[in-house]
């Protein structure tokens, strides 16, 4: 982020962006979208961020097409995040682990986005193998979907928001880390008050904060020094659409990028 900006560009090839963009909504459709914006942004901004499920709906040829946009992500040198948001348990978490964090896996990229949400024990395999090959895990924290609250803001037997257990576990792995820990949050943009309101405690996390809503979702600089107050500087911002709309020129792309890292800076400054 110091090099580039605190800016996650997300690659969600939308069938209706896909259509804007004048491609087929099929694997070639996919690779082309995806590799423009590579293109576009590669080695521009801080990370990518494709969402695994735009590739996964065309089956095994979307699946290759994410495998190759995650290679040569890589080689851009910009950091790759897989939007996955895999949860599960025991040996089955452990299978995601390997599909996306396992050295020479074609689906690892730098980090994984996952959900916390059968217990955040539950992740153990995946923070295990994120910490040991050296990769990063963005876990589900405060999300800016309406439905978010009715598991988030929820209340343990002892007062506690489940939201704040989630975000004091990833404090606890990222204690004593520096400059910060590899387990960071996905926190929406959007949120308003709602990290104060649940008792998250977001600056003490230690960890690099993923903040999807940039852009078209409706976030801009004051709502991003809004829900994030005192932890400005762990910020990721991420923008997909916002950006995304620019295409399918490379230079119209990058200009968007750069204008949408220019105002995240300026906002969590």
């Amino acid at each position: 982020m110091e090099a580039h900006g605190p800016l996650c560009v997300g690659i969600d090839p939308h069938t209706s962006l896909l259509d804007a963009w004048g491609l087929p909504d099929d694997a070639s459709g996919l690779r082309r979208f995806a590799l423009t914006v590579l293109e576009a942004v590669g080695g521009q901004a801080a990370a990518v961020k494709p969402q695994a499920a735009f590739f996964e709906r065309h089956g095994s040829a979307g699946v290759a097409v994410l495998e190759e946009v995650v290679a040569a992500g890589r080689e851009t040198g910009t950091l790759v995040i897989v939007d996955a948001k895999r949860g599960d348990i025991g040996s089955t978490m452990g299978a995601y682990a390997d599909a996306f964090l396992r050295d020479g896996s074609p689906l690892a990229g730098d980090a994984l986005t996952v959900s916390p949400y059968l217990g955040f024990g539950s992740l153990d395999p995946a923070v295990d193998l994120a910490l040991s090959t050296g990769r990063g895990l963005f876990v589900l924290c405060l999300t800016s979907n309406k439905e978010g609250h009715e598991v988030q803001h929820a209340r343990t037997q002892e007062g506690d928001t489940v939201a704040a257990v989630v975000a004091a576990r990833a404090a606890a792995l990222n204690a004593g880390a520096v400059p910060m820990g590899s387990v960071g949050l996905v926190v929406g943009a959007t949120i308003g008050d709602a990290a104060s309101r649940t008792g998250v405690d977001l600056a003490a996390v230690n960890g690099p904060l993923l903040a999807p809503g940039v852009g078209a979702q409706g976030a801009g600089p004051r709502e991003l020094a809004q829900v994030f107050g005192s932890a400005r500087g762990q910020v990721l911002a991420s923008s997909s659409r916002g950006v995304l709309v620019a295409g399918p020129s490379v230079p119209a792309l990058r200009a968007a990028a750069r204008q949408a890292s220019d105002e995240a800076a300026a906002a969590l400054s």
